[in-house]
C-alpha cells in the first residue's frame, strides 16, 4: 500500500518527540496535511514529501552523490513512489537506486528520521515544474559496503565525505551524536 498521510503524521509525531525544537520548521507539513494536501504526490504544491538517506560508512564518513540536475554534492534521496510502504523504505530504496549499495548491506539507525529538512526547489521549466518545497525525511543508515553502480540518469559521481562537510549544522550535530 502506498504511503498515506496518516503514516507521514505518525512519523512526524515520533520525530517531534525526539526533536521538539523542530516543531516550528515542520509545522508547514502539518498545516498542509490538515488542509488535505496529498503530500505523497510529487505534483502536489506548494510542496511534497521526499525521503533521504544519510549513509555512514565503516570509517565514519558520509556518502554524498553528485546530482546531475543541480550539479551539487547532496545526500542520496528523492521522491517517494507508489510502491513504497514507509518513508524509511523509500529512503532505503532511493539509496540503493542512486548509489548501488544493496539494501541488505545497510542497517537503519532507527524508524524515526534523524532530520526533517524543509527546503525550496527551483522551478524546472524542462519538466514543467514550478518552484516548490521538499519536505525531506532523512534517515540514518550504516554500512560496511562500498559504492556500487550509480544511477547515471541522476547521479554523476559518489564519494565519502567527513561528517564535518555536511552543510546543515543541525544535521551535522545529529549525525555526530548518533555516531558516538
Amino acid at each position: 500500500m502506498p504511503i498515506q498521510a496518516d503514516h507521514v503524521r505518525t512519523v512526524i509525531t515520533a520525530y517531534l518527540a525526539q526533536h521538539p525544537e523542530d516543531a516550528h520548521e515542520v509545522a508547514v507539513v502539518h498545516d498542509l496535511l490538515d488542509a488535505g494536501v496529498d503530500l505523497t504526490n510529487r505534483k502536489s504544491l506548494p510542496g511534497h514529501v521526499t525521503a533521504g538517506a544519510i549513509l555512514v560508512g565503516r570509517d565514519g564518513r558520509v556518502l554524498h552523490i553528485l546530482h546531475n540536475a543541480t550539479g551539487k554534492w547532496l545526500l542520496p534521496g528523492g521522491h517517494i513512489e507508489p510502491t513504497d510502504d514507509t518513508l524509511l523504505q523509500a529512503a532505503g530504496r532511493e539509496l540503493a537506486e542512486e548509489t548501488g549499495v544493496p539494501p541488505q548491506a545497510v542497517t537503519p539507525h532507527g524508524e524515526v528520521p534523524l532530520h526533517i529538512d524543509v527546503h525550496a526547489i527551483d522551478a524546472n521549466p524542462a519538466k514543467g515544474e514550478p518552484a516548490h518545497q521538499h519536505f525531506d525525511f532523512r534517515f540514518l543508515f550504516r554500512t560496511t559496503a562500498d559504492i556500487g553502480e550509480l544511477q547515471t540518469e541522476q547521479v554523476t559521481d559518489a564519494a565519502w565525505h567527513t561528517v564535518e562537510s555536511l552543510a546543515d549544522e543541525h544535521l551535522r550535530q545529529r549525525v555526530t551524536r548518533a555516531l558516538l
